[in-house]
């Protein structure tokens, strides 16, 4: 028996535990979405796979409340698929293996997945249980969030009858969100003829490594470094000094994750080695002493490896590398009325240059659809400039704050009897499906709430155990206490 089964309140920690047997990792859903059928058959609750391949589950309104509003529970099904680079662990087959830490649930070397697998336990738990009061329910458990909001953007505009929406995927106990970022996803592409590489070269394989990566919206405001925008610095000195080429270039791997790790194979005159060295000694001390208080370990290596048969002809490689160096990365403003929130970021997350492709993808965030449109933009400018092919994808729109929810006065009320203090209302930079839906559905009153958990989207995600008691208390209170139509 997995020890988290012993933690409280039981329904949701025996359901997320199942929920880690069975893989799920974004665009591999089939085996998540067959385990949210069956178990809703156990359960004795409808449940339909539409045509967005979402999950949507109904639950009747229990004896006497059947005047209650519609509440839909809303969350996503799938996780970021993050492993320590010493993993083995293959997301489309293996279980995620828990363990408790102190106060914390974490994962073996992997995402716990509780991003947003806690939300998706708790509407399980509330599907399955027979002792609490609530009026009609619909569950709404959505396919690719975290690869660009598929399931809610394909999700039908008939489909749902609720009108409130309580959407389960913010990762801070005692926060009511009630407003988020949107974001687009730009990929800039060149397919290049390759070239041979000099025969009497060497090559070396420089890495960045160490960071702490994370959620490309919730922490993009902590200043964490960025693999890629770090590496960058040192292959453009070591072209400029040391007759380096490149010959090919992987880091990062989530549009929506910081790139913690990242890595570019060099060819250069034997002779030029000990030079290359030292630049790499330099910049590790150099990042360090930047970073000083938010990294803990950066390390940057370099190792021989064989010499690659091609490399990057020079005028694309200088191109896309400066075009790199010039990227915009990290907070580009802050929210003038709100100047502890982030309104306007992108990431370099993934950058792919080898076997004569290159493909640089960022996910630019913002509450201002207007500042969205100028990153976008300035980025799809900068890569042009290298000859680069850019596209945009995936866009979605902020959610608007509703200062005047009803929804959230009833809530606040509700914490405040409950735990005797207030919770913080606010909006966040990091996407939520909220946005998308209130699209489709104009009508609803929406409230993003959950656990406390910290790090996703990285392989030190971890939840703290604590604050689902909170949580669930708030969630089956807030039902119980649903105005009427």
């Amino acid at each position: 028996m997995s020890e988290i089964k012993n933690l409280k309140p039981e329904c949701i920690w025996r359901n997320f535990d199942a929920l880690t047997q069975v893989p799920r990792p974004s665009g591999h859903l089939e085996k998540v979405q067959q385990f949210l059928l069956n178990f809703a058959k156990q359960a004795g609750v409808e449940a339909f796979k539409d045509e967005a391949q979402n999950i949507i589950m109904r639950k009747p309104a229990t004896p006497g409340m059947e005047n209650k509003k519609t509440v839909i529970l809303q969350a996503h099904m799938d996780m970021v698929p993050q492993k320590e680079m010493s993993s083995n662990h293959n997301f489309e087959t293996d279980p995620i293996q828990t363990y408790i830490d102190g106060e914390w649930v974490k994962a073996k070397g992997t995402t716990l997945g509780a991003d947003d697998g806690l939300g998706v336990a708790a509407i399980m738990a509330i599907m399955e249980a027979k002792d609490l009061k609530h009026g009609p329910i619909e569950a709404l458990i959505t396919a690719d969030e975290e690869t660009g909001m598929f399931g809610a953007n394909a999700l039908p505009s008939t489909e749902l009858k609720g009108e409130i929406l309580l959407n389960l995927d913010t990762e801070q106990e005692g926060e009511m969100i009630i407003g988020s970022a949107g974001g687009i996803d730009i990929t800039a592409t060149l397919n290049y003829k390759e070239v041979e590489s000099e025969k009497d070269d060497i090559a070396v394989k420089i890495t960045v490594k160490g960071l702490k990566g994370g959620h490309s919206g919730l922490e993009i405001g902590e200043g964490r470094g960025n693999a890629n925008k770090m590496l960058v610095r040192i292959v453009r000195e070591a072209i400029a000094d040391d007759e380096a080429q490149l010959a090919c270039w992987h880091g990062g791997n989530m549009r929506n994750a910081i790139p913690f790790e990242a890595n570019a194979v060099l060819t250069l005159p034997k002779e030029n080695k000990e030079d290359l060295l030292a630049l790499a000694a330099d910049y590790k001390e150099i990042f360090n002493e930047e970073y000083k208080g938010i990294e803990n370990n950066i390390d940057v290596t370099v190792e021989d490896v064989e010499l690659p048969a091609t490399v990057v002809p020079q005028e694309i490689q200088d191109n896309i590398v400066d075009a790199i160096y010039a990227a915009h990365n990290g907070v580009l403003r802050y929210i003038p009325t709100i100047p502890n929130i982030v309104e306007t970021s992108s990431n370099l997350a993934i950058i792919d240059i080898a076997n004569g492709e290159a493909s640089i993808q960022i996910l630019a965030r913002s509450s201002s659809e207007s500042k969205k449109d100028e990153l976008a933009t300035s980025l799809e400018s900068c890569f042009n400039m290298a000859g680069m092919k850019v596209e945009f994808g995936g866009a979605y729109g902020g959610w608007d704050p509703n200062t005047d929810s009803e929804l959230i006065k009833v809530m606040r009320k509700i914490y405040k009897d409950l735990f005797n203090e207030e919770p913080t209302v606010q909006v966040v930079h990091a996407g939520l499906e909220c946005s998308i839906i209130l699209s489709k559905y104009p009508v609803l009153d929406i409230c993003s709430f959950g656990p406390t958990l910290l790090s996703p989207h990285t392989p030190n995600e971890r939840a703290f155990w604590p604050s689902v008691p909170k949580f669930w208390a708030l969630l089956t209170k807030t039902l119980e206490e649903i105005p009427e139509k």
